[in-house]
């Protein structure tokens, strides 16, 4: 096995045959935070009911940003990197029938068991194999998909979507999975804080459900004008001082009906529980760093009697409807990727994404 330090600029050959081999089929590994190699491998075989996929896309990711930068406690370094993909079936393992070779392929990185207490519970998201065992390794020419994923949350990709359309599946899942729990009605106000990839596409998902007004307060010029671009009904500018004042206006001077916190800290995290009005809802999205700790004024909370939601993760139900509306293709989604790199300029891909550059980067090997 060879590796080589990632490097700004250049960039890689790729074959436009299915299932032909790049020369050196490669792979990123997140050695320690900011610390990224690419290596040389071979692809493995796949085994009894895994699927070999040749990466055609692979997307970055908010988590992926916060690995890079600090290290994250749920990935042990050094680790394969990468978990938003799509590409086209390589090679089968044994009793594999729902795909052939060459069909293009999207999935989650993640599958429930089925058989724990949770998942007999319909809380397949708290598997301890839906987050336990997640697949790493999306920054690369192959990834091998594992049995429990193709079973559960494997899809073969529809010809009018594209890869990098397709590459969106998890985070989307993620993002219906918290709809589900909050139940937006067509004609509620609701307040996204945050105008990061994932605020951006709770605004598509809510439009998808009809909601009358959608707000986002978030910084930053850049994605103030990417949120207006992709419809939000107006944009606040959350370091402004009359910012309150302006949520406060929302839904005839009630404030917002629905609240959705989407930038993953704090600050973000008491802002959307100030922000909602009386009887609301608060969609608590983002996960903030470890031993975080959130203030709530219990007077607040019941007398205003406030609905307070935390979703984590995706349950198959919601990989499959999130399936279902990337192929209706009427949102939009492929708006989000406003980044295209190859696999050799990895480490430019985290650069932009520290400067705000870009929302979303796909990497093409």
């Amino acid at each position: 096995m060879r590796s080589a330090q990632l490097a700004s600029g250049g960039a890689a050959a790729i074959s436009r045959r299915p299932i032909s081999e790049p020369p050196e089929p490669r792979q990123a590994i997140l050695k320690a935070p900011g610390d990224l190699e690419l290596r040389t491998f071979t692809p493995p075989a796949p085994g009894p009911g895994e699927v070999l996929v040749q990466v055609r896309c692979a997307l970055s990711c908010g988590t992926d940003l916060k690995t890079w930068r600090r290290g994250h406690p749920m990935f042990s370094l050094p680790t394969p990197f990468g978990h938003e993909f799509s590409g086209v079936v390589a090679a089968l393992g044994e009793g594999v029938e729902r795909f052939r070779v060459g069909d293009g392929l999207m999935a989650a990185p993640t599958a429930p068991c089925g058989r724990c207490f949770f998942c007999l519970h319909g809380q397949e998201n708290l598997c301890a194999d839906a987050v336990g065992k997640m697949l790493m390794g999306a920054y690369a020419d192959f990834i091998l998909l594992p049995a429990h994923i193709v079973a559960r949350n494997a899809f073969r990709k529809p010809p009018s979507l594209s890869f990098e359309e397709a590459a969106l599946l998890e985070p989307v899942a993620c993002v219906i999975h918290a709809h589900e729990m909050a139940k937006p009605q067509s004609g509620e106000s609701a307040l996204i804080v945050g105008a990061g990839p994932f605020g951006l596409l709770h605004l598509l998902v809510l439009r998808a459900a009809g909601v009358r007004e959608i707000v986002i307060a978030g910084h930053g010029d850049r994605r103030l004008k990417w949120a207006g671009e992709l419809g939000a009904d107006q944009v606040i500018d959350a370091t402004r001082g009359d910012a309150a004042a302006q949520i406060a206006r929302l839904n005839g001077g009630f404030g917002p009906d629905l609240v959705i916190e989407a930038t993953g800290n704090l600050q973000g995290w008491h802002d959307a529980l100030a922000r909602v009005r009386r009887g609301g809802r608060v969609v608590f999205f983002g996960g903030c760093p470890a031993a975080t700790v959130l203030n709530v004024e219990t007077r607040r909370m019941h007398y205003d009697n406030l609905t307070l939601l935390a979703p984590f993760h995706y349950r198959p139900c919601d990989v499959k409807r999130a399936f279902e509306l990337l192929g209706e293709r009427r949102l939009g989604f492929e708006r989000i990727v406003n980044g295209r790199r190859r696999l050799a300029e990895l480490i430019d891909v985290f650069a932009m994404l520290d400067r705000g550059e870009i929302l979303k980067c796909a990497v093409i090997p």
